[in-house]
């Protein structure tokens, strides 16, 4: 909420299924109007009235009626969505509007007819600290990566003398990204249906492919989180699911744009040239797909990666380390036990402990980032 510029006459809610893109909607409409003020209202584009009535209309309606502010969910099931938007913005410029739909929409420099109007931002789940805060009671504000490099033993010290974050970490690795984990139902099942309403509808729906290929593109991911390593091997997968390697490439961007899959590239490459490495989003993911089969060090490089998404850089790192990010520093993701001689020239993030030494940081604290 705090992020957003509310000034702005159209805003986009990008973020994937289950993160609670409709909760921030409603919360919005309820933390700046009172429920009895007409002038906000929420519409979902699901709803079937829409079949048989035009948003350029009804926004239009709304408008002479007092309406001011729109709000409008799963923006992405209207037919030619963006140039509705655009009629809206261009002839109702007293209309503020506040979208939301999939990750996988396409918004300002990918979106011509919008480019120079929206204002779009991403919804994530929740953050490590965002989990804990929630579970303890607490609230510990985020902190920048470099205040976490600089000052991660007086940061960690602070935090573990009020609350102890390593018996919260578990819960939030196997459930805490999604906030639906709070909901009185099976999580690993709704997390699957989630799973499938990304491909469904994040994926088949936004990009137009025939739902004949369904099935290859739910079997690629699932090669993908049950690999034996991170590593890509374009051909075999191509074998694997009877498609060529372009189409393989093509699957694995759509996986990425839906937010379930990260992509590892050597620093100098990127899409459409192959990824040196594929993780799952976030770790939550990795139960339902590996059928609890999960590997340890996977688990902490997929946290470390999801943690740091946001707003970094993320390469393959340099000699011996996992990640190089910002194109700066070179970051060694490690156990209880740190394997090998320690480097000056990396930072380590070494699991189950609770404060660091010198170029060590407890990998939870990199989940205080956002």
């Amino acid at each position: 909420m705090k992020e957003i510029n509310w000034d702005n006459r159209l805003i986009g809610i990008k973020g994937t299924r289950g993160v609670g893109k409709t909760t921030f909607l409603l919360q919005y409409a309820k933390d700046y109007f009172g429920a009895n003020d007409k002038s906000c209202l929420y519409i979902n584009m699901n709803n079937l009235y829409f079949t048989n009535r035009t948003l350029e209309d009804f926004a239009e309606e709304f408008y002479k009626r007092g309406g001011k502010t729109l709000l409008i969910d799963q923006i992405f099931k209207y037919p030619d969505w963006s140039n509705a938007l655009r009629h809206c913005y261009d002839n109702i410029p007293e209309l503020k509007i506040v979208f939301a739909g999939s990750s996988a929409m396409r918004l300002k420099e990918e979106n011509p007819i919008l480019s120079g109007i929206v204002d779009s931002y991403y919804l994530r789940g929740f953050s490590f600290r965002e989990f804990l805060n929630l579970m303890s009671g607490e609230s510990f504000p985020h902190y920048t990566l470099e205040q976490i490099l600089e000052n991660h033993i007086e940061i960690a010290t602070d935090i573990c003398s009020r609350v102890k974050p390593l018996a919260y970490l578990p819960d939030y690795i196997h459930h805490g990204f999604y906030p639906f984990f709070l909901e009185q139902r099976n999580f690993s099942e709704n997390l699957l249906k989630t799973i499938n309403m990304m491909i469904e509808g994040d994926i088949f729906f936004l990009k137009e492919i025939e739902v004949s290929y369904y099935h290859k593109i739910r079997k690629l991911l699932y090669l993908l989180s049950n690999s034996s390593t991170t590593a890509v091997n374009v051909s075999q997968l191509s074998n694997e699911i009877k498609t060529s390697r372009a189409t393989v490439m093509n699957y694995i961007k759509y996986l990425q744009d839906a937010r379930l899959i990260n992509l590892l590239y050597t620093k100098g490459d990127s899409y459409p040239k192959k990824p040196a490495q594929i993780y799952l989003h976030n770790t939550n993911i990795m139960y339902p797909l590996q059928m609890n089969q999960v590997d340890e060090q996977t688990i902490r490089e997929t946290f470390f990666y999801n943690a740091l998404y946001k707003e970094h850089e993320i390469h393959v790192g340099e000699k011996s380390a996992q990640f190089l990010v910002n194109e700066q520093f070179n970051f060694r993701i490690e156990g209880e036990n740190i394997r090998g001689r320690i480097n000056s020239d990396f930072y380590y993030a070494r699991d189950l402990i609770e404060v660091g030494e010198d170029n060590i940081i407890p990998l939870w604290l990199f989940g205080f980032l956002y």
